[in-house]
């Protein structure tokens, strides 16, 4: 018998945060400093990457930005289309994938599902995430401008409140995840019995 790529309960598992990251894309994307919309996106990545493990957290994110990219509303402040290639805040996106992917591979990884490998693990994909989206933001507003249209430390003072939100929340997904780590054990099953 030809074994399944993907089991009924991860393919709902991959919906769920595909879905989850709709919501947090726009539950508060009304606040907007600079450009980049406030969200809960970088929240329900971590738990992605943390919970589905590196495989299936960084598919759910690829499916969540496909989804958007085809047309559908999903994305920060209901916007969709292959006009978001364009967008400065398109580089967060892309985050999201190597986000869940490192948070999921450093927990993986760690022997001991300690709470302290959950917040490095959280803490290196909000790196992540800051750096590639970003760096990106800074590129493409001054890639499609005549001559420098806004400054890298402006671009950078612009991810400060943000960045106090995502702080707390990232503190958040990473106590969450270690509470509920040993349930939601699709990627090894067999390190269960490590996730005491």
């Amino acid at each position: 018998m030809i074994k399944q790529t993907f089991q009924t309960r991860q393919i709902v598992y991959i919906a769920l945060f595909a879905a989850l990251m709709t919501i947090g894309a726009n539950v508060t994307s009304f606040l907007v400093i600079g450009s980049v919309p406030i969200t809960l996106q970088p929240f329900f990545a971590m738990l992605a990457g943390a919970l589905l493990g590196k495989r299936l957290g960084s598919i759910s994110m690829i499916v969540y930005i496909a989804v958007g990219l085809v047309g559908f509303p999903v994305f920060a402040q209901f916007r969709g289309g292959l006009s978001t290639f364009v967008s400065p805040t398109f580089g967060f996106l892309l985050s999201f994938i190597i986000l869940a992917f490192i948070a999921g591979w450093i927990i993986e990884k760690s022997k001991e599902k300690k709470i302290a490998t959950f917040f490095i693990a959280c803490f290196a994909g909000l790196l992540i995430n800051y750096l590639l989206g970003t760096n990106y933001m800074y590129a493409n507003l001054n890639l499609l401008a005549d001559g420098e249209a806004v400054s890298y430390g402006t671009v950078w003072a612009w991810m400060a409140a943000p960045f106090v939100k995502d702080f707390i929340f990232t503190c958040f997904a990473a106590i969450l995840a270690k509470r509920v780590y040993h349930m939601v054990q699709l990627s090894n099953p067999t390190s269960r019995s490590k996730a005491a």
